[in-house]
């Protein structure tokens, strides 16, 4: 029975699944931790995936890896990191987004170019960062790799033994490479990082590998946490998955490249020679735990809190904010909390306000999504705030289209599996 395992290596830990290739069917799972805050050794991912693949990545015929996106990995001539690599939610280039989109003549010419409109979050504005603040290791930078591509390589044999690749999905988020066109935009490279060329991993197809690991498994050339997602649910035509993890996305699968010049939707490729128009909001999850912490509640009393309230919390509103937000643009705005009175000032109120205000962010980019004429005949909500029943509930009166809760499930390791498989 051949086998095969998908890695997904989040913000926040690496989780591992071993499934049968021919069924799916899974065989068995690993997960460790990854330290906190924006920036981090890759070391540390690697020291992840080996705990959580410990005694099963050996013994399977294929894996793949599917990475949180955007992030900066700056690699000497050696192929060892310059410093800690840079995550995507590390907002200190915000400014040095704001900057290329302005050099370049407007969100317009971005949009035509790469598809999606420089953000914090973007590894090229991540460089202009690095050249403006870091020039000492700007100058010794001189390979860039995303999570994904540095993970994929250290499979494959590291440097000395592999060609550093990456796939079209993670390569999409990164500002410098044009899913439209589906090449990489050197020139816009270059204006980011000082008139510097690091080398860039070449971009494999979907289903071309990326090599083999020293026990002789095939390594697939791997995705981007989201476009994992995507595999791993199947989605077609119609289906809209929101995501409500650390951060909140809203995509689809589409024929067509996206190219919105407001910025909201990211015009990403997937994994399969498609395309995923994306949102993305920085507050989803994260504000529903930091109530409960604020209520001195568990997330199951939350739940059962939002429960007792009416619809529209009385009136109470809370804007979800609470680590800036990445639509709209605002990476240094705070959350609010309008409405407040004697009859609102109750911790059901104010649970039902968080996990309505959380949804009605994300409503409001599942509809910047629509104005890109994506259809949605049925929202998938996924997960870790999916997982408390009254978020599937409220979502279902908030979007207005058929609302279906999967089974909780590691969706994007399971997408990296298929993948291989």
């Amino acid at each position: 029975m051949p086998t095969v395992a998908g890695v997904d290596s989040s913000t926040q830990s690496c989780k591992v699944v071993v499934c049968d290739a021919d069924t799916g069917e899974v065989l068995h799972r690993g997960r460790a931790p990854h330290p906190e805050g924006t920036e981090i050794a890759p070391a540390a991912w690697w020291r992840a995936l080996r705990e959580a693949g410990d005694g099963l990545l050996d013994r399977v015929d294929a894996l793949a890896v599917a990475g949180q996106q955007h992030g900066l990995v700056a690699l000497d001539a050696a192929g060892r990191p310059v410093r800690d690599a840079l995550l995507w939610n590390d907002t200190r280039s915000a400014r040095a987004a704001a900057d290329l989109v302005d050099e370049l003549g407007g969100p317009q010419q971005w949009a035509e170019a790469v598809g999606t409109v420089p953000v914090a979050a973007l590894t090229v504005a991540k460089l202009r960062w690095l050249a403006a603040h870091e020039p000492e290791h700007a100058d010794r930078t001189a390979r860039v790799l995303l999570p994904h591509d540095w993970l994929t390589w250290q499979l494959c044999g590291g440097p000395g033994r592999a060609e550093p690749v990456t796939d079209r999905g993670d390569a999409s988020g990164t500002g410098y490479w044009s899913p439209a066109q589906g090449r990489y935009r050197h020139d816009l490279l270059a204006r980011a990082f000082g008139g510097r060329a690091p080398q860039l991993p070449r971009v494999l197809d979907p289903f071309e590998p990326a090599g083999r690991t020293p026990h002789g498994a095939l390594v697939a050339a791997g995705t981007g946490d989201n476009m994992g997602a995507a595999l791993g649910l199947g989605i077609g035509p119609g289906d809209v998955v929101v995501s409500l993890g650390t951060s909140g996305t809203v995509f689809a699968r589409a024929a067509h490249p996206a190219a919105d010049p407001s910025g909201a939707v990211a015009g990403f490729a997937d994994a399969t020679g498609r395309f995923l128009p994306l949102v993305c909001t920085l507050n989803a999850a994260r504000v529903l735990t930091s109530t409960a912490r604020l209520l001195d509640v568990t997330l199951d009393d939350l739940d059962r809190l939002a429960r007792t309230a009416e619809p529209g919390a009385g009136g109470l509103v809370l804007l979800p904010y609470l680590g800036g937000e990445r639509t709209p643009n605002l990476p240094e705005a705070a959350g609010s909390l309008l409405g407040l009175r004697h009859d609102t000032m109750s911790p059901a109120h104010l649970a039902r306000a968080a996990v309505e205000g959380m949804l009605c962010n994300v409503a409001d980019a599942l509809d910047r999504l629509r104005a890109q004429h994506v259809e949605a005949r049925r929202v998938l909500v996924i997960g870790g705030a999916a997982r408390a029943p009254v978020v599937g509930e409220i979502a279902a009166e908030v979007f207005g289209v058929p609302v279906a809760v999967p089974e909780p499930e590691e969706y994007v390791a399971l997408g990296a599996a298929r993948q291989a498989a």
